[in-house]
């Protein structure tokens, strides 16, 4: 019934046969659409005459949404999926009152079974609390990188320093629960990466942009992120390829780069506010690695291996093991 509608949405008047032959049904089926069409509103005129048939009223606008129920299922899930992604920009009530009016448009044995879904379905993986921003600035910037035009923005930066510049957006990227532009910057020029919910008053300028020949935007963004200023500079070696070193890292930790000359082995570089997460990171490689630096990360990286081994070596005096055999000593 559907696939009737979008067709004769197309316009003009279309006969019984070749609405059936392009909807796939018999004659009959076409008229138990049409009465069904009409019993929902939508108005239908019939054609007399030779050339007679079936069209939509003039100036007749569709309701602002129907589904099938394939549809329906990928909008609500979409929905909850990206708000739990972190994908979703506005607040918590603007995603749900969405769900809620796309739910009331459904047909209510469908709207049942969906809420059912929605009601007893939850999600692995959860996202750090998601930023807001405006709409206004994600859209604009967005069709400023599709277009190749500049954007001029104001930037408010972490240390609250408020600056004005001009941005080329090479790309728009979502990672954890935030939004990044990055692209050329007039005020550094470099190419750089900024946070959507720190940029007011975006405007788009004249002209257009190159984009350079091979640029990642999401790989540029989680270097980006690897690279900012922090208390620590970690160096280090590891055995493996770069990308068989970037596959066990978690995203946006750390850059993985080829040593010159050196086969086999590739530097690892990453900055921390603290050490104290790193060494269970390096211990979750299980390849070969030395510390370049710093000093203090070795002695971390000592006390966890005591740890482990002192873990692996205790049994519990009197207890069965996996295999049913009773300890009776005590290791210590």
């Amino acid at each position: 019934m559907l696939a009737l509608l979008e067709i004769l949405q197309s316009g003009g008047t279309r006969t019984v046969g070749d609405l059936a032959a392009r909807v796939g049904v018999d004659e009959r089926t076409v008229r138990r659409y049409v009465v069904h069409l009409a019993e929902l509103g939508i108005p239908v005129r019939s054609v007399r005459g030779r050339y007679g048939g079936y069209r939509l009223a003039p100036g007749y606008r569709m309701p602002p949404l129907m589904l099938t129920d394939d549809e329906a299922l990928a909008v609500l899930l979409g929905l909850v999926a990206g708000r739990r992604a972190g994908l979703v920009t506005t607040s918590v009530a603007a995603a749900e009152s969405a769900a809620a009016k796309v739910q009331r448009v459904l047909p209510e044995a469908l709207g049942h079974r969906l809420d059912a879904l929605l009601q007893t379905t939850d999600f692995t993986v959860r996202s750090r609390p998601v930023i807001e921003l405006e709409t206004t600035v994600l859209l604009l910037l967005a069709e400023a990188a599709r277009d190749r035009k500049p954007v001029a923005i104001s930037y408010t930066s972490p240390n609250g320093r408020r600056s004005e510049r001009t941005v080329h957006p090479y790309g728009i990227v979502a990672h954890s629960g935030r939004w990044y532009v990055t692209g050329a910057d007039s005020a550094s020029g470099e190419t750089r990466t900024f946070r959507l919910d720190r940029i007011t008053t975006p405007e788009l300028q004249a002209g257009t942009f190159d984009l350079p020949d091979g640029f990642d935007p999401a790989q540029r963004v989680l270097s980006g992120l690897a690279e900012a200023p922090h208390r620590h500079a970690v160096s280090l070696r590891v055995q493996g390829t770069a990308e068989q070193v970037r596959s066990r890292l978690p995203a946006g930790i750390a850059t993985v780069h080829d040593i010159a000359d050196v086969d086999g082995w590739v530097r690892v570089r990453l900055r921390a506010e603290r050490l104290d997460w790193v060494p269970p990171v390096l211990a979750g490689l299980g390849l070969p690695f030395t510390v370049e630096r710093p000093e203090a990360l070795r002695g971390l990286i000592r006390s966890l291996a005591e740890r482990l081994a002192v873990a692996a070596d205790t049994v519990h005096t009197g207890e069965p093991t996996p295999d049913g055999e009773v300890v009776d000593r005590d290791p210590t």
